[in-house]
């Protein structure tokens, strides 16, 4: 009876005329167009969004680190007067108290990324605070892209989650990413979105979906460490640095295979398989993807995507809620960025932290035939602090064969602190620092055999 109700009301749908399917296919094809597609552009491989935040970075390369201290400045100062002068227009605002009202180490954290950024854009106090490679590295690299790449995902970002493109590829590849993935079908958007984008916009949107009751604790956790992988745009620059660019098809292919099976194996294994199914309990479920016996998967993912057009918010409504994303990730995620992506890459940068904890990898790394072991295991851990220090330590090494796994570990490894770890630890997504290093270990683990076999069979 249940199954027969719901194609009834489906039907009943899907017969309102064209405008429903308008409303359907004209912001799910802009949105397809602006985060899944990928373009050639300024000889880089990248989407519609990555354009235009490339665009407005161009434009405006000279004035955003000025900026980016200025609304440091912002959050830091609302915060702290939210906290001990408790203004009234903050505290009845749903939004501004969610995003000034926060706990002491928000607080610190926001004061510490203030003081981080001014001292980094006026270089004073103590050079390893505000250097190139630790608060230079953020000011004037990390934070930009966030920035721009945010201003256009956070506003358009309704365009690929709100019209029904996740419902309708959802149901049509459900069948296969429940099996092996154990995750629902529209996952899959986030991977592309990912894939062709960038990892913080797969996490972007997964947060989103985990937010409006669309993913369990659990499908939330496994996307967003698993699926939100290196876009293709960040590979080549990887792969440039450490001076393999001419074998970049055979080395994002290695990537994309280790990836795979790290998402096979890690939602089958702890912290992430201990998660409950259980959806975000402000909003609760909101979504059933079974398909009634006697109708086809296309069909059923066409009308699923009709419903969920037709009910998306009009364009006022989704414009405001995407000014309060970037304004969100301007003013509560930037500052984060700041002075803990700060503080990893001092310790990278300045400390032998890293250096000792790898040191186990070395007989590793020898027993699997790589040249150049112990300058490689220096590398294994440090990408925890950010993406890009492996390749940038790994760029000296004289073995090809040990910079191609080097780089390769660094995309795969996927948890760093300077940008998608803060991202998660920000959201409502439940896991912790603990986790999000386990987690890292772990793909360290699974992925770095993979990488080395391929590379030692295929490519050398």
């Amino acid at each position: 009876m249940k199954a027969e109700a719901k194609v009834e009301v489906s039907q009943k749908h899907a017969a309102s005329g064209s405008s429903g399917y308008l409303k359907f296919i004209i912001p799910s094809l802009i949105g397809t167009l602006l985060f899944l597609l990928p373009v050639k552009f300024n000889g880089e491989v990248t989407i519609g969004v990555g354009i235009l935040a490339s665009m407005v970075n161009g434009v405006f390369k000279e004035y955003i680190p000025a900026f980016i201290v200025f609304l440091l400045g912002i959050s830091a100062g609302l915060s702290m007067v939210t906290k001990l002068v408790k203004p009234s227009f903050i505290l009845n605002h749903k939004f501004l108290k969610g995003l000034f009202d926060v706990g002491l180490f928000g607080i610190a954290a926001r004061v510490i990324g203030f003081m981080v950024g001014l001292m980094t854009i006026l270089e004073v106090g103590p050079e390893f605070i505000w250097s190139r490679n630790t608060g230079g590295v953020v000011l004037y690299d990390l934070a930009p892209v966030l920035l721009t790449w945010f201003l256009f995902a956070g506003i358009l970002l309704p365009l690929l989650v709100e019209f029904g493109l996740m419902e309708f590829i959802g149901a049509l590849v459900q069948k296969m990413m429940r099996p092996v993935f154990k995750l629902p079908g529209r996952s899959s958007i986030d991977c592309l979105a990912s894939w062709m984008g960038a990892g913080t916009v797969g996490v972007l949107v997964t947060t989103k979906q985990y937010d409006e009751g669309y993913y369990t604790k659990r499908e939330a956790a496994v996307i967003a460490t698993t699926f939100s992988i290196a876009s293709i745009a960040f590979s080549l620059v990887v792969a440039n640095v450490v001076g393999i660019g001419h074998l970049f098809v055979p080395f994002y292919l290695t990537v994309a295979v280790a990836c795979v099976v790290a998402a096979i194996i890690m939602p089958r294994i702890p912290p992430l398989s201990r998660k409950p199914d259980t959806y975000y309990e402000p909003v609760g479920q909101q979504i059933d993807e079974t398909i009634p016996e006697g109708v086809s998967k296309w069909k059923w993912g066409w009308e699923q995507a009709l419903n969920k057009a037709k009910s998306a918010p009009g364009a006022g409504k989704l414009f405001a809620n995407g000014v309060e994303t970037v304004l969100d990730i301007w003013l509560g995620l930037i500052p984060l960025v700041m002075s803990l992506g700060a503080a990893a890459l001092i310790i990278a940068e300045y400390t032998p932290v890293f250096q000792i904890i790898s040191s186990p990898f070395v007989p590793v790394l020898e027993w699997m035939q790589l040249p150049e072991a112990e300058s490689a295991a220096k590398t294994m851990l440090v990408g925890f602090a950010d993406m890009f220090l492996p390749p940038v330590i790994g760029s000296g090494i004289e073995s090809e064969l040990t910079r191609f796994v080097v780089a390769g570990l660094s995309l795969t490894q996927l948890i760093y602190m300077s940008e998608i770890g803060i991202l998660i630890l920000r959201s409502n997504i439940p896991l912790t620092i603990f986790e999000l290093f386990v987690i890292f270990l772990e793909r360290t683990i699974i992925t770095l055999p993979v990488i080395v076999v391929i590379a030692h069979l295929f490519v050398f």
